[in-house]
């Protein structure tokens, strides 16, 4: 009889990989994310750089005898999805990756147990009961990491306050404090090196923002935004949203909105509700299903709340500073575009669902060929500013653009025969105000975020061709997924040109409409 085995060393690193930040960010955040959904209400760091260890002890509900068994095995969690931060069963044990031992020792009423854990090989993590160590007092969970590399940013006390004020921003505001006191009715606190943590000082204007869904007399949200004289530094631009008081994204692309100044302007939004729609590595939320559909209802409240303090700041978008097209005509054309291309780029057939009906969509996430889609692809400018200089109208074949050949890749099969029938892209355009950003624009998940702010763009705009700007943003976007050798330039050329015969034949619709 055979034996499945797993290696070990591989999974982890795969793991590893599925996460936003750093290792040693995952797995601070991993521990402070055990130690909440334990309701902890106070969480110690200490570190030894002598010995290559770091101490993270709580005060929270402990673990028994048979919890802290489990604890040792990959996937396995006792928690709830929606009902705290951590569900996956990952946690901490990305910290073998790291480590030497893992030490974990945990307390809860009679039950005082420890365990020793490490990574012996490829396939074994031996894990053994030990005497309790005496780390915890009364009840809590304690784990001490010995790390395998002494100059290990775990070491770095800096580090560790930098990590916690950046993901876990509104335990140490008391502004969340009323919508927190549910889960943590004890608060919650960090000490660092025996030194309690604050929240970064704000010199800034505030505005309180309330997260309202239809209907429902308390907010399901609540939060601020804050606005400087002078631009903010990176990590505080944008606006951040979390749940359970873990930060999960920070930005404008989320939101979908974009103030006139976004380099001065910053907030955060606490909603409890929307942990039931994060993804395993809590970098992101679900955007499908009942669960993504929660989250979008949640956005869209966020958006009504935002524009509103936005329109009072005077920092809505100002329609004159750059003519925006209409992007409903645009994506109409899109549609029949990438239907078309379908049949001539293989590698797109993997990306066009076609379903009974006439029924379809373009799958934007995934993989294709072996190569992963990103989540976000980024737009190159430096191709196209000399292609842009003069835009030809829309029925006109564009010149092409001087593109990098991609890599090479096996090509899919060719696309079904039958009879053609119209397909819906999932594919939607959206603009954003990035004036530090070089880029025409990028691709994020099903969005292709337009920068209206590039020279590029106004440059478009005042000849009043932001219809061709828009449509060569997108043919730059998708072009890295025809990753057949020397494909990209011809897809973009072959893409321009359809789009311009596609736009030709709805013009006249479009205006009768009007």
């Amino acid at each position: 009889m055979g034996e499945t085995r797993v290696d070990l060393l591989h999974l982890l690193e795969d793991l590893r990989d599925a996460y936003p930040g750093s290792l040693e960010e995952t797995i601070v955040s991993e521990i402070v994310a055990n130690s909440l959904d334990s309701h902890a209400a106070t969480v110690v760091f200490t570190t030894d750089p002598g010995e290559r260890t770091l101490r993270v002890v709580d005060d929270g509900s402990g673990m028994t005898r048979s919890e802290l068994r489990r604890y040792h095995d990959l996937a396995a969690s006792g928690k709830t999805r929606g009902r705290g931060i951590g569900f996956a069963g990952v946690g901490i044990k990305l910290g073998l990756l790291a480590c030497d031992e893992v030490l974990t020792e945990t307390r809860r009423g009679k039950a005082h147990v420890a365990t020793t854990w490490r990574l012996a090989s490829r396939h074994r993590a031996p894990w053994s009961w030990l005497p309790p160590l005496g780390l915890v007092a009364e009840r809590g969970t304690a784990v001490r990491l010995t790390l395998s590399n002494g100059l290990s940013p775990l070491l770095d006390p800096t580090f560790l306050r930098t990590v916690l004020r950046t993901h876990f921003a509104p335990l140490l505001d008391a502004a969340f404090r009323p919508i927190l006191a549910a889960p943590y009715p004890r608060g919650v606190s960090f000490v660092v090196q025996g030194v309690p943590l604050e929240a970064e000082p704000s010199s800034g204007e505030r505005a309180s923002v309330a997260v309202r869904l239809a209907r429902r007399r308390n907010p399901s949200g609540i939060g601020f935004l804050e606005r400087n004289a002078e631009p903010l530094p990176e990590q505080r631009r944008g606006l951040a949203v979390s749940t359970f008081g873990k930060v999960i994204k920070r930005g404008w692309d989320w939101v979908g909105l974009s103030p006139a100044h976004p380099e001065r302007i910053g907030g955060l939004v606490e909603i409890p509700a929307v942990a039931a729609s994060l993804s395993l590595n809590k970098g992101d939320f679900l955007r499908t299903g009942p669960r993504g559909a929660s989250f979008l209802a949640h956005r869209k409240a966020v958006q009504e709340a935002v524009s509103a303090q936005f329109a009072a700041w005077g920092e809505a978008r100002d329609a004159r500073e750059a003519r925006r097209p209409r992007t409903g005509r645009i994506e109409r054309a899109l549609r029949t575009v990438l239907a078309d291309l379908a049949q001539e780029f293989p590698l797109l057939t993997a990306l066009v669902d076609w379903r009974r009906g006439g029924q379809g969509r373009l799958r934007l996430a995934g993989h294709v060929a072996g190569a992963a889609i990103a989540g976000s692809v980024v737009v190159p400018v430096a191709a196209v500013a000399e292609h842009e200089a003069v835009p030809s109208p829309p029925s006109s074949a564009p010149p092409e653009p001087e593109l990098a050949p991609s890599s090479p890749a096996a090509a899919l099969p060719p696309a079904t025969a039958g009879p053609r029938r119209p397909v819906h892209s999932g594919l939607t355009i959206r603009f954003g105000h990035r004036p530090d950003d070089a880029e025409l624009g990028r691709l994020e998940d099903s969005t292709v975020w337009v920068n209206e702010a590039h020279p590029a763009f106004r440059r478009a705009a005042a000849l009043r061709a932001e219809d061709y700007h828009v449509a060569l943003t997108v043919a730059l976007t998708l072009a890295p997924l025809t990753v057949e050798p020397g494909a990209e330039r011809r897809f973009v050329t072959t893409f321009l040109a359809r789009w311009g015969d596609a736009a030709e034949r709805r013009g006249p619709r479009s205006r009768r409409a009007r």
